[in-house]
């Protein structure tokens, strides 16, 4: 069995889906797609930067999902391949749940845009900047993680937002909290924590005005049910009605982004195929999550044309 995933932030950068849009009228098809949903140059943004605007929560997150659809649509219409048919589920880590849910079919391409926009903006909203932020724990799992929270917290918010593999933590709250819990990683038994350049601190209780942003969001997108089951971030667990969906979006604004289970699920239901669709940063997470599980990525043509023979 086989599933599609689809990267989140972080997984931008400047240039990204030139090479692909110079090579393919159908990946320029979705960038100019984007672009008008949009009413924005966002693909100029993409190719030239300045990478400080690319980075931007509400330009940044449309642009990874946008190139992430132009690579899924150049091996649909290029090389004949359908989701439906090579793919038994999709997942994406975060935002990437959106690009999910456009490759199978439940958004249009420009209701996606759009709703990753407002997304952005709506989560760079409920902060103000500089009050919030986010920080890796490398060699520590959830557990640890915890305790780090737990002994950072002193009345602050200090949460687990990604619980990525069994040695990667990211942890979401207030400024301080998070500055606290960076210093205390070590003697938690972690490697050390690193503060990650984020402008708000995603996957937490502060972004509850962006979860209620989102739900009046998408209580008015049409949405369809996916061509395959989504393995929701929030659950960990397989998912095909739109209402569910609707609500489990909501709820990922403010909840734990359940990766390392999600990989775990999939493999226990049979998945031994991940192929990342968009980016290369899901594959190293997956191998250290379940180490002989198969791994792909695309993202030039090079790639997509390597993709092609083995699936």
């Amino acid at each position: 069995m086989r599933a599609f995933v689809f990267p989140g932030q972080g997984s931008q950068s400047v240039g990204m889906g030139t090479a692909l849009a110079a090579a393919s009228p159908v990946a320029r098809e979705v960038f100019q797609e984007v672009d008008h949903a949009l009413d924005q140059n966002l693909f100029r943004l993409m190719a030239d930067g300045p990478e400080s605007e690319l980075t931007l929560t509400e330009n940044a997150q449309p642009a990874i999902m946008a190139h992430a659809i132009a690579v899924l649509r150049v091996l649909e219409r290029e090389g004949g391949v359908r989701l439906a048919d090579k793919a038994d589920f999709v997942a994406g880590h975060s935002l990437g749940e959106y690009t999910a849910l456009c490759a199978a079919g439940s958004f249009d391409l420009a209701t996606t845009a759009r709703l990753l926009k407002l997304r952005g903006q709506a989560m760079q909203a409920a902060v103000p900047v500089g009050e919030g932020a986010m920080a890796a724990l490398l060699g520590a799992d959830r557990a640890k993680a915890q305790a780090i929270a737990d002994a950072a917290a002193e009345g602050e918010v200090c949460t687990i937002a990604n619980d990525n593999d069994p040695g990667q933590v990211v942890l979401s709250g207030t400024r301080s909290a998070i500055e606290r819990a960076v210093a205390l990683a070590k003697e938690h038994g972690a490697k050390r924590g690193i503060l990650l350049p984020v402008s708000a601190p995603f996957h937490c209780e502060l972004m509850q005005p962006a979860a209620q942003a989102m739900e009046a969001a998408l209580a008015d997108v049409t949405m369809q049910a996916p061509l395959v089951p989504l393995y929701a971030n929030v659950t960990a667990a397989p998912v095909a009605d739109p209402a569910v969906i609707r609500a489990l979006l909501v709820e990922q604004v403010t909840g734990m982004v359940r990766w390392r289970e999600s990989v775990e699920a999939m493999a226990a239901a049979g998945v031994s195929d991940f192929v990342e669709i968009g980016g290369k940063v899901l594959g190293p997470m997956v191998k250290r999550t379940v180490p002989d599980a198969a791994t792909a990525s695309a993202i030039s043509m090079d790639d997509i044309e390597a993709l092609l023979k083995d699936i």
